[in-house]
């Protein structure tokens, strides 16, 4: 089987952040989310691991780049763990931003850094089995204490897009309570602190990385924020390229994005031929 080949964006401003991107990989950075993206999706999100193809491709594509960073909702050192990217050679220089950006995890030194807990997350988490079990839902819905926020997933619900409607408006008025949003996804909802996002955690890192041109790659209504910020980023002259992680439950990413991709197998086959243009890294 020979290598992929590299796809090409169906807009102007892709084709311009992809070129941006090959003629001056040093100064790019590839962020990419996690479940979905670099992970398939699965019933229970406690078993989520990254495409077996993931870590390999992403090992032969940084050396090349600027950096990459891999920007999720969940705890940083949860996604460190099910991606697999602790110790991986070429990964040297890795960055996980977890909850959209709190917290944060360098490879060079191993380590989380994280910001102070946000306040009103636990007093919606102690309420929460209350209110599932109040919806007539309870029963196949789990909710995920992801520290910093909380998730309630009707995947595994007899009928999970009703479960899901049926939660949604009880779960805002508890997040308004609290002083908390929702984030709806892919049959989740999820309640976490106002102005904290994947597009502020991407733009910030951005700056910080003195880019030259980014690649967001997402597949849910929480990269919408991420794609936003390459949008704003591209109007102030800096390429972007964005790519989504194409799934049949979300189709607003795709209609924004610049290429889609068939999943998770899809972002693989676009890292390794992003390392395969891009020849061997520098010594």
């Amino acid at each position: 089987m020979g290598s992929p080949s590299l796809p090409v964006p169906v807009t102007p401003a892709g084709r311009d952040g992809l070129a941006a991107l090959l003629a001056g990989p040093r100064r790019a950075v590839v962020a990419l989310d996690f479940d979905g993206t670099l992970a398939g999706i699965v019933p229970d999100p406690e078993q989520a691991r990254a495409h077996p193809g993931a870590v390999p491709a992403l090992a032969r594509l940084a050396p090349r780049l600027g950096s990459v960073a891999v920007i999720t909702g969940r705890p940083a050192e949860v996604a460190v763990r099910y991606g697999g990217f602790a110790g991986a050679a070429g990964l040297e220089r890795l960055v996980v931003l977890g909850h959209y950006g709190a917290e944060r995890w360098d490879a060079t030194t191993g380590a989380v850094t994280a910001d102070a807990p946000p306040p009103g997350v636990a007093a919606a988490r102690a309420e929460l089995p209350g209110i599932v079990a109040g919806s007539g839902f309870g029963r196949g819905t789990w909710i995920e204490d992801k520290g910093r926020a909380v998730a309630v997933h009707t995947r595994r619900t007899a009928h999970p897009q009703a479960a899901f409607d049926a939660l949604r408006e009880p779960l805002s008025a508890l997040a308004e309570r609290h002083g908390l949003i929702v984030e709806p996804g892919r049959l989740v909802l999820e309640l976490r602190p106002p102005g904290v996002d994947k597009g502020a955690a991407l733009a910030s890192y951005v700056r910080e990385s003195g880019a030259g041109c980014v690649l967001y790659a997402g597949d849910d209504l929480g990269d919408l924020a991420a794609f936003a910020a390459v949008e704003e980023l591209r109007a102030e002259g800096l390429p972007g390229l964005l790519v989504c992680s194409g799934s049949s439950e979300v189709t607003e990413l795709a209609d924004r994005a610049d290429l889609v991709v068939d999943g998770p197998g899809g972002v693989v086959e676009l890292l390794t031929a992003l390392a395969d243009r891009l020849g061997p890294a520098a010594g």
